[in-house]
């Protein structure tokens, strides 16, 4: 088990991302990974960027290592939570891309679409995502110019 599967993960999910975000608590509780459901908790119409927030806080507070965050195509998601700062979130529909923006972008956020992506690939995108762990070296100054632009914004 990595040491990302050993801490807390945050997830959340608007009313289009519900049924995955369940399937997905539901794998990490079989694997005895502690997660922090942020929301939604049913169906009903909501707004996305509220989830994706309340997701994103409970890491830069440090109350959880990593996050993921579903609706109905994962872009959403992913366009709200980079607005937080400190966030580096990733949409993948490929477990390639999740593994991969671990290892070189050091992403915190996964996000994932419910619309676009069957319950079995996106677990799967899921333990590739918590599987990896960021490679530093060269990646570390591109994370780091990352980091720069968003501190002068």
């Amino acid at each position: 088990m990595s040491t990302i599967e050993k801490n807390k993960i945050s997830i959340a999910s608007d009313n289009a991302g519900y049924r995955l975000k369940s399937a997905i608590i539901k794998y990490l509780e079989e694997n005895n990974i502690e997660c922090i459901d942020c929301g939604t908790y049913n169906e009903d119409r909501c707004d996305y960027p509220d989830y994706a927030v309340k997701c994103c806080k409970k890491i830069t507070s440090g109350e959880a290592n990593i996050g993921i965050l579903c609706c109905g195509t994962g872009i959403g998601m992913s366009i709200a939570a980079n607005k937080v700062k400190g966030i580096r979130a990733a949409c993948c529909s490929d477990t390639f891309s999740a593994k991969y923006t671990r290892l070189h972008n050091d992403a915190n956020v996964l996000c994932v679409g419910q619309r676009v992506l069957g319950e079995g690939l996106a677990l799967e995108i899921v333990k590739a995502f918590l599987s990896a762990e960021f490679e530093g070296g060269r990646h570390a100054k591109r994370v780091a110019l990352i980091s720069a632009i968003e501190n002068e914004n």
